[in-house]
């Protein structure tokens, strides 16, 4: 979850760089335009808070949404347990997150002019002449991340 949830923050950041400047940012609503730099990092930040190690970060799609798959391992052992032989074995887990983009608008919309977004039921409302980085609700507001697998 780590991972995607970073790459959608990079996804937030380079829409909110591109209103305005160019015509291209509608483009980053469709959820794919990061490059995911930060993904392993966010990762491993996670599976350190919880004693653990990332073993694999890597990119993926399912249904065509972009997002990571991560494989972790514990920095410990099970420990006594009621299955013998576990004792000195590490939990391992993975999982995938993938970034789902909540917002709708009209596909002739004009980026140079005022755009209207519907973010599951909540209205988002851009002009990007006159915008503010402000201006864009919580990165949830704009994309879903969620485990698929």
């Amino acid at each position: 979850m780590a991972a995607a949830q970073d790459a959608r923050d990079e996804l937030v950041e380079g829409l909110g760089k591109t209103i305005g400047v160019d015509d291209t940012w509608l483009d980053w609503l469709e959820g794919d335009l990061f490059e995911g730099a930060g993904a392993a990092a966010a990762a491993q930040q996670l599976a350190a808070e919880n004693d653990s190690s990332v073993t694999a970060t890597e990119p993926t799609a399912v249904g065509g949404l972009p997002g990571f798959r991560v494989a972790v391992e514990t920095n410990y052992t099970v420990g006594d347990s009621i299955i013998p032989g576990t004792e000195t074995k590490h939990a391992k887990a993975d999982a995938t997150a993938v970034i789902e983009p909540r917002c709708d608008f009209d596909v002739d919309a004009d980026p140079a002019e005022p755009v209207s977004l519907d973010c599951d039921g909540e209205s988002v409302d851009i002009d990007p002449e006159d915008f503010e980085l402000d201006d864009l609700p919580d990165a949830s507001v704009l994309f879903s991340v969620h485990l698929v697998e």
